[in-house]
Formats: structure tokens, sequence, C-alpha cells
């Protein structure tokens, strides 16, 4: 029966988003075994730490070439969210520079202040809608959703980009490669409308 897996690497908020998913009535797996993606629907990669810890663990536990490979010979559609979102990236200067699991071009940097901001950025703060994407659907323009990060992502392929957020100047909140998402913010805390987007995505 396929499902969506949630991959577990140490250092995932596995509870809130295994919730989020099954209140919308979807079936889960909570995995740390690469073995499982032959069973996947979909993949959510969350996250909270460390890039540099996250991608050592990801290694250790053969996520990464098993990644690369499901996502572009099946072209399963996968969500990074928060650090998630960042690991799908090339690389980071987070900790240890290392390369991501390298399925999105682009980098990730630290934010800088612009206005005095506050780092790490924590809160509900807005999302401008760029190129239409169906994570979206129905959801409007300037929805706000909830943040809690220091680094942000970078690339010089604005086409993939489908959200940013006015913050340390402005940052991309939002893209979408091909078959693989990746949100900044976390739709399992950010009330119905990252719940409708979350919902937008597991209906893909």
């Amino acid at each position: 029966m396929s499902q969506v897996l949630i991959i577990n690497y140490e250092l995932n908020n596995i509870n809130s988003i295994s919730n989020a998913v099954s209140r919308l009535g979807f079936n889960y797996n909570i995995s740390n075994s690469p073995f499982d993606l032959k069973k996947a629907s979909k993949i959510i990669l969350p996250g909270v730490g460390s890039f540099d810890i996250a991608m050592k663990v990801l290694k250790k536990n053969g996520w990464v070439d098993a990644l690369n490979s499901y996502s572009k010979n099946y072209e399963i559609p996968i969500l990074g969210i928060c650090l998630g979102m960042q690991l799908l990236a090339d690389n980071s200067e987070e900790g240890k520079p290392c390369d991501g699991l390298c399925l999105v071009p682009g980098k990730i940097k630290k934010l800088e202040q612009t206005k005095n901001e506050k780092i790490p950025h924590v809160g509900w703060n807005e999302l401008i809608q760029k190129n239409k994407s169906e994570l979206f659907n129905k959801i409007p323009n300037h929805s706000n959703f909830y943040f809690v990060h220091s680094y942000h992502f970078l690339t010089k392929n604005e086409s993939i980009v489908i959200g940013k957020t006015p913050y340390c100047g402005e940052f991309i909140s939002a893209y979408n490669h091909k078959n693989i998402f990746g949100v900044q913010f976390h739709p399992e805390k950010s009330g119905k409308y990252g719940l409708l987007m979350l919902k937008n995505f597991l209906r893909l």
C-alpha cells in the first residue's frame, strides 16, 4: 500500500508533522531506512538543527544515494520542511562546510540583518507568492506562516522560486524544482493555511 514516507534522521520534528499528516487523513510511515522508499507515494524531509550534522546522519544511514535515485528515476514528490528544505540544496555554510543532497540548485547562507532584525527569525511572517504552484492552491497571497531559522536558501534560478518573505531584506521561503518542493516555514505549525499547503502537497 502506498503511503507518505516521513524520513527520520534523528533531528526531526517527527511528532508534529506525522500528527498533521494523520489529521489530514493520509497514511504515513516514519522511517530511518531508505529501503522503505519503494512503498512511498510521497516523501517528507522535515528537520531542525544543524545542516552538517544532519547530512552526516543521512549519509551514514544511506539516504543520500537512495534519495538521488528515487527522485530522478521515479519522480516521487518530495517536500523539504525548514532544515529539510535546506538539505535538498547543493551546500551550506552552517557548521562545517559540506555538500547537501544536491537535488535543488542552490546554497544555504546565514540571514543578514538589514534593519536590526532578530536572528534566528522566529514567529509568523507573510509569504509573497511568486511563480504559480499547486502547493498554494486556494491559499491567499500574503498569508502568514510560522518560521524558526537562522539560515536561508539562495539560487540563481528564479524560475524555481514560488515564495519569498520580507525579513532581513527578503529571502526565498518556498521553491519547486521538478518534483521537489521546499518550504522554510513549518506548515504543521502554521494554522489552517499551513495544513492546506500540506494537504495540497499530499494530493499531488
